[in-house]
């Protein structure tokens, strides 16, 4: 009896692939939310979660049959507007790509079945005028002939709504439905009507040579209208028979667009535009969109297993979300957003700047585009989602936005939320948020550095994590949390440089703050000081690396020498060292801010120093670098070695020279000015020599 069955459906379905299939008009309405309708619809419009069963007999039905027939003669109508000039520019140039037919036409069906879903509420249908029918699309496929047909149970047009709606091209349906309930001061708002523009329908002419409309009005006693174009300017009505409630349109595909008769190819298309439309769309009998769109539930109705389900199906990959951010709001924009940050580490891909946002941007669950620019900064790109607004500006194909200045306020309403979960999460989840900052740290720092408005950097840097002098090794601490604890007449943020905390602990640059107490924040990452030197200040601190802190106070140390030590002594081994570093120290200092080390080099911007000379030194010979850099050396007269080098500059001049160059030689290693050690090795060589000839 099954297979019997089955048979009928399959005879059924082959000759029901010569006829149309739906219409009505989608676009944008100015109204809002339809949040009441969404307890009463129709049980057909609950969308599966994407752990449903395998399909039942009950989700694999066909509507589409051959049973229309026009009857009587036709009318023969022209296009108002510019007729065949505007239909051209419609069907031709008005949307990049042909497979957008599909979502217009399905996004008018939709509209046709929410226009009836609110005549059912508002005015309590009978079933005669379709008050217990269920509200569907259909699509039916005919590849041997190049059919492709389209049927909706909703609404339906009249003989006057067909000759207004699609007789004049950019004239919506949808709006005229909308501005009529605002005329009547509808209390509900019904946003789930996508129309706007009326131009969606005459897409179909893209692909097709040959349109027909089969279409019948919910209104008791309707009668039945068939409209028929070839797009060249010209329309037939005429009556015709076995039309069932709803409208149906018939695409005759021409020969190079005889993919969209594969229902395959279909398939791939809904998903990617229509999948989350709010109704349930067949395709040849079998129900396509099974994943429901999550972002409009309620978040705490929402299970791991659904968002972690939708997270794989929206982000195309394998792994399970890390944080996930479900954002509602209406003001000042309408936003519904379901953002999710990954578990994986980020792969090379992703951490390249030409790599899109993995963020997909709706208008009311109708795609509008797969990776949105613009909706977040850059620097968000490894966030993963989907974003819907009613309110976003669009142009007439509904593939690019419009108004920067209410994008821009979309972007930074995103941002803002983001940065505020982020925040929270560290507070609420620090281990988990430890985990996320070590794989993901490097695009906040990439915020600060690309972001042009400091209160946005700002905001970024809170979510920055840094070893401290204070603190224990591993340990992270936030700018916000440094600042709660500095001194009484301390107003800067001191930070360091260095590869590990072994070498930053020893630094000489270290020292003069250690003796005092004061803390200061390690930063192991190259790029980490180019980030903090683009921040500049943080809560009104100013950061400052610790060997610019030891450059500017260098004139006070002066002073202290000159009172503590011979006077003699200092100038001679300072003009000494001078004649030898000519070439390469632009000033030679003495200091008392080392105890341990002989000497240090400071320069101007130590950080935008350093890497200026990770990506350009390569262009420059040794002078041009010293000229550039005009390194200052800073000397410890009290170390043994520099009261040594005060002798031998006198008793042996060679071995001096090469203990000199050897010492600037060193402190420019240790200061990050020369990246390649071996540079020590010639003249160290050369300096063991000579000083083990005496032995």
């Amino acid at each position: 009896m099954a297979a019997a069955c089955r048979i009928r459906t399959v005879l059924r379905l082959s000759k029901s692939f010569s006829r149309p299939v739906n219409c009505t008009f989608r676009t944008f309405s100015v109204e809002r939310r339809w949040r009441q309708f969404s307890v009463l619809r129709n049980p057909h419009t609950r969308l599966l979660s994407s752990q449903a069963e395998p399909q039942s007999s009950q989700d694999y039905h066909n509507i589409v049959k051959d049973t229309e027939k026009p009857i009587g003669e036709s009318a023969k109508h022209e296009f108002q507007s510019e007729t065949r000039m505007l239909l051209d520019i419609v069907a031709k140039s008005l949307y990049s790509d042909k497979e957008v037919f599909i979502r217009e036409l399905i996004s008018n069906a939709s509209d046709a079945l929410e226009k009836l879903r609110y005549l059912r509420i508002s005015q309590n249908l009978s079933p005669e005028e379709g008050g217990d029918r269920n509200l569907e699309i259909h699509i039916a496929t005919d590849k041997q002939n190049r059919i492709l047909t389209i049927q909706d149970t909703g609404i339906g047009m009249t003989k006057e709504e067909l000759v207004s709606n699609l007789g004049t091209i950019a004239r919506s349906g949808s709006k005229a439905f909308l501005e009529q309930l605002k005329e009547k001061q509808a209390s509900t708002e019904i946003s789930n009507i996508i129309g706007q523009f009326g131009v969606g329908f005459y897409s179909a002419f893209m692909v097709a040579d040959k349109v027909e409309v089969y279409t019948k009005s919910y209104a008791k006693d309707a009668e039945g209208y068939c409209w028929v174009s070839d797009g060249s300017g010209t329309y037939e009505i005429s009556k015709a028979e076995g039309v069932q409630p709803g409208t149906k349109i018939v695409l005759h595909l021409k020969p190079d667009c005889r993919e969209f008769s594969d229902d395959a190819a279909i398939n791939e298309i809904i998903k990617k535009y229509s999948n989350f439309v709010g109704s349930p769309i067949f395709v040849n009998g079998k129900r396509v969109n099974v994943i429901e769109p999550l972002w409009m539930m309620d978040p705490k109705d929402v299970t791991q297993q659904q968002h972690e389900q939708f997270y794989r199906f929206i982000g195309n990959c394998y792994d399970v979300p890390r944080f996930t951010l479900h954002y509602t709001t209406d003001v000042p924009l309408s936003i519904r957003a379901l953002l999710y940050f990954p578990e994986g580490k980020p792969g090379l891909f992703e951490m390249s700047r030409d790599t899109s946002v993995g963020v997909s941007l709706y208008s009311r669950k109708v795609l509008i585009k797969s990776k949105a620019e613009h909706i977040l900064p850059k620097w968000l790109r490894f966030i993963k989602g989907v974003v819907d607004s009613e309110d976003i500006p669009l142009n007439l194909s509904r593939e690019l936005l419009q108004n920067s200045s209410l994008i821009g306020k979309l972007r930074k309403v995103l941002t803002t939320r983001i940065l505020r979960f982020l925040q929270e999460r560290s507070t609420k989840q620090p281990e988990e948020y430890t985990k996320f900052y070590k794989d993901y740290g490097i695009f906040l720092k990439e915020g600060i550095i690309t972001s042009e408005v400091q209160s946005d950097r700002e905001d970024i840097a809170k979510l920055l994590r840094f070893e401290s002098s204070a603190g224990a090794p591993g340990e992270l601490i936030s700018l916000p949390q440094y600042c709660s604890r500095l001194a009484g007449d301390q107003k800067d943020v001191y930070y360091l440089s260095a590869p590990s905390r072994t070498l930053a602990e020893k630094s000489p640059y270290y020292e003069s703050l250690k003796k005092r107490n004061v803390e200061v924040l390690f930063c192991y990452e190259p790029y980490d000081e180019l980030v903090l030197m683009h921040l500049v200040q943080f809560n009104s601190h100013p950061l400052t690396s610790v060997e610019k802190e030891m450059r500017e106070n260098a004139e006070s140390d002066k002073s202290e020498i000159l009172g503590s030590t011979e006077k003699e002594d200092v100038d001679r081994v300072v003009s000494y060292m001078k004649k030898v570093l000519s070439k390469k120290a632009y000033e030679i200092k003495p200091t008392t801010r080392l105890e341990s080390h002989p000497c240090v080099v400071t320069v101007q911007d130590m950080a935008a120093a350093r890497h200026f000379l990770r990506t350009q030194s390569h262009q420059l010979n040794e002078e041009m670098r010293y000229s550039l850099l005009q390194p200052r050396l800073e000397i410890n007269p009290k170390h043994p070695l520099i009261k040594k080098l005060n002798e031998l500059s006198s008793s042996n001049p060679k071995l001096a020279d090469l203990l000199t160059q050897q010492l600037f030689t060193s402190a420019m290693v240790t200061a990050g000015l020369i990246e390649d050690p071996r540079t020590l090795l010639s003249t160290l060589n050369e300096l063991l020599v000579l000083a083990l000839e005496k032995h």
